[in-house]
C-alpha cells in the first residue's frame, strides 16, 4: 500500500519537489526514509490566481494505515496496490471468443483476450488506421465519402479522431491499467500524473496500431473491412456471427459497435436482440481563439511556458434540461464526423501540441427519450438523422452551417464572420442556425451561452463560430445487459461501450472493454474444443 497526500496547492510555477516536501512534513515523516512520485497534477486558475494541485504519493511508510489514522486528515488516504491480475476459469470454452468493433472498448477487450491466450477473432467494419486515414483524407479533401471508413468506423474508433481526451467522471481501478498500457505502447508518460491526460489524434494513432500488433502477436486475429451482418442463437444462447456471408460458430462475442453503427443495431434487433432508447445531447461545436480563453482564465500569465492551453468545462441545468461544454479541444480544429451520405456531423479534435489557433468544443443541450419517442428504440437515431440530413440539404453539400454568437443571440442570419476562422475542413456557410435546430435546442443554447459568458469572459465574445450539427455526443441507445454483463435477450453476448449505451469517452469505454474480457477470463480458461 501507498499513502496520498491530496489538495496541495503550491503556484504554478514552483518545482514538483516542493510539493513532495509539503506532503512529507504533513504527515511527519523524514525525506530520506520514504519516496515520493507526484500522483496527479492539474491547474486551478479559478481563485484569482493560478495554482497547481498536487496529489503526492508517499511509499516506504512502516505502517500507512497507523499513520493516517494517527493524522485522521480528509487529505491523507491509503492507497491500495492497483496491480491487475484478473481471475481465470476452469471450463474450456467451445470456441475462440469474438470481438466486434475496433474502437476503445472492442481494442481494449481483445488486448486483454489476446494477453491471457484466448485468441480472439475481431472484426471491424473499416480500415486499418493508415488507409483509414486515407478515407478521411478524400473525404475532407475532394468529397469521396466512404460508409465502412471514415472518421466513425475504422480501427479505434470514433475515438482516434478526438483528440485522446482520457478525462472520466468513473472512479475505477481500472483506470490506472488503462494508463499503463497506453503509455506500455507509446502513449506520452505524462497521462499518469494530469488529472486531465490527452494524449493527441497523432500520437493516438501509432498507439492504437501497436496495440493492434500486439494481439496479434498474441495470437488474435483482425479482420478489416469485415462489418457484422447478424448473429445466430438457439434457446437463448449465442451459436454463431454472421459477416462476410458466412457463419462463424461462435458461444461467446463482445459486442463493442461504437455509437453510430446504426445499420448493425437494425439488424441485431431484427434477430431479437434487445434495445432501448436512452437519453442524449444535441448542439453545435464553438470556437473561440485559444489566445482569448487564455486570457480569460489565466491573465496576466496567458501564454506563460509552464501553464498549458487553457481549456474549460461548462454546465448549466434549467427547467429540466442540461446545456454543457463537452469533448474540450484546446488548440485544435473541428472535423468532418459523417457516417453517411449527404449528412453534416461536426466533431473536434486536437493533436498532441494543441498549439492551433482555435479552441473548439461540444456545446450541447439534453435531449430526452420524450422529446422523440416513436414507438420504437430508435427514435433518437430518427432524431439525429433530421438534424444531419436539414444542415447537408440547406448548405447543398458538406459545407457545414455556421452563424456567429452575437448574429445567434440577436436570432439574425450571419453574413460575414469576424476574427474566428472557422477550422471546418469542407468549408462553412454562414446562415441562422435558430432556424436549424430545434426550439428546445436554440432556446438551451441561448440560456448557456449567457451563463457561460458570465463564467469565463471569452466566451460571451460576439465573433465566436457557432457549427452546426454536432449530434454524436453518445449512443442514443441502449443494448440492455444484466449484472453479469450479458444481453437480456442472448447469453454470451456482452453489449459493450459507447454503442452499447456504457459508456462515454475513451477512458470509460476502454474500461467497459476490460470489464467485458473479464467477464470471460472469469467463466472460461483459454482452451477450446473446437
Amino acid at each position: 500500500m501507498s499513502i496520498i497526500v491530496s489538495g496541495i496547492r503550491l503556484p504554478f510555477d514552483e518545482k514538483d519537489g516542493a510539493a513532495a516536501a509539503q506532503a512529507i512534513r504533513l504527515c511527519g515523516l523524514r525525506a530520506n526514509t520514504v519516496e515520493t512520485t507526484v500522483y496527479r497534477t492539474s491547474i486551478d486558475a479559478r481563485r484569482g490566481k493560478i495554482d497547481r494541485v498536487y496529489s503526492i504519493l508517499i511509499d516506504g511508510v512502516p505502517d500507512e494505515a497507523a499513520l493516517v489514522d494517527r493524522l485522521g486528515r480528509n487529505d491523507v488516504r491509503i492507497k491500495p496496490r492497483t496491480e491487475f491480475h484478473p481471475a481465470l476459469g476452469a471450463k474450456p470454452m467451445t470456441h475462440r471468443p469474438v470481438v466486434v468493433g475496433l474502437g476503445p472498448a472492442g481494442l481494449f477487450a481483445a488486448y486483454l483476450l489476446a494477453q491471457y491466450g484466448y485468441r480472439p477473432i475481431i472484426l471491424e467494419r473499416g480500415d486499418a488506421i493508415d488507409r483509414r486515414d486515407q478515407a478521411v483524407d478524400a473525404f475532407w479533401n475532394r468529397g469521396v465519402f466512404d460508409p465502412d471508413s471514415n472518421i466513425q468506423f475504422g480501427e479505434g474508433g470514433a475515438g482516434a479522431y478526438s483528440d485522446g481526451k482520457l478525462t472520466t467522471r468513473i472512479n475505477d481501478p481500472l483506470c490506472d491499467e488503462v494508463l499503463r498500457i497506453l503509455i506500455a505502447h507509446g502513449a506520452p508518460a505524462e497521462i499518469a500524473r494530469l488529472a486531465k491526460p490527452h494524449i493527441g489524434t497523432d500520437i493516438l494513432k501509432d498507439v492504437v496500431r501497436k496495440m493492434r500488433e500486439q494481439i496479434v502477436d498474441w495470437g488474435g486475429e483482425v479482420h478489416f473491412r469485415t462489418p457484422l451482418t447478424g448473429i445466430e442463437t438457439a434457446n437463448g444462447a449465442l451459436r454463431a456471427i454472421h459477416a462476410n456471408g458466412a457463419a462463424t460458430p461462435c458461444s461467446h462475442a463482445i459486442l463493442a459497435l461504437g455509437h453510430s453503427a446504426r445499420d448493425t443495431f437494425f439488424r441485431l434487433h431484427d434477430e431479437g436482440v434487445f434495445f432501448e432508447p436512452k437519453a442524449f445531447s444535441v448542439g453545435v461545436r464553438i470556437e473561440h481563439l485559444q489566445s482569448e480563453i487564455d486570457r480569460s482564465l489565466y491573465g496576466r500569465f496567458a501564454g506563460h511556458p509552464l501553464l498549458p492551453p487553457g481549456e474549460y468545462n461548462l454546465s448549466h441545468r434549467e427547467n429540466g434540461r442540461a446545456c454543457y461544454s463537452f469533448c474540450m479541444c484546446p488548440g485544435g480544429q473541428v472535423v468532418a464526423a459523417q457516417s453517411e451520405e449527404h449528412t453534416i456531423v461536426t466533431n473536434g479534435m486536437s493533436y498532441h501540441a494543441r498549439d492551433g489557433r482555435n479552441a473548439n468544443a461540444a456545446l450541447a443541450v439534453s435531449v430526452d427519450p420524450s422529446d422523440y419517442a416513436d414507438g420504437t428504440p430508435f427514435g433518437g437515431i430518427a432524431f439525429q438523422r433530421r438534424l444531419e440530413r436539414a444542415a447537408y440539404q440547406h448548405t447543398g453539400s458538406y459545407r457545414a452551417p455556421c452563424q456567429t454568437v452575437g448574429d445567434f443571440l440577436e436570432k439574425r442570419p450571419s453574413r460575414k464572420l469576424g476574427a474566428v476562422e472557422p477550422t471546418y475542413p469542407m468549408d462553412v456557410m454562414p446562415t441562422d442556425l435558430n432556424t436549424l435546430l430545434p426550439g428546445f435546442v436554440c432556446d438551451g443554447l441561448h440560456t448557456g451561452l449567457a451563463v457561460f459568458a458570465r463564467k469565463l469572459r471569452a466566451f460571451g465574445a460576439p465573433d465566436a463560430v457557432l457549427t452546426a450539427p454536432e449530434t454524436r455526443t453518445s449512443s442514443p441507445v441502449r443494448m440492455t445487459r444484466g449484472a453479469d454483463l450479458y444481453s437480456v435477450s442472448a447469453q454470451g453476448l456482452i453489449p459493450c461501450g459507447e454503442g452499447a449505451g456504457y459508456a462515454g469517452g475513451i477512458m470509460s469505454a476502454a474500461v467497459d472493454g476490460l470489464r467485458a474480457a473479464g467477464r470471460i477470463l472469469s467463466d472460461f480458461k483459454p482452451e477450446f474444443v473446437e
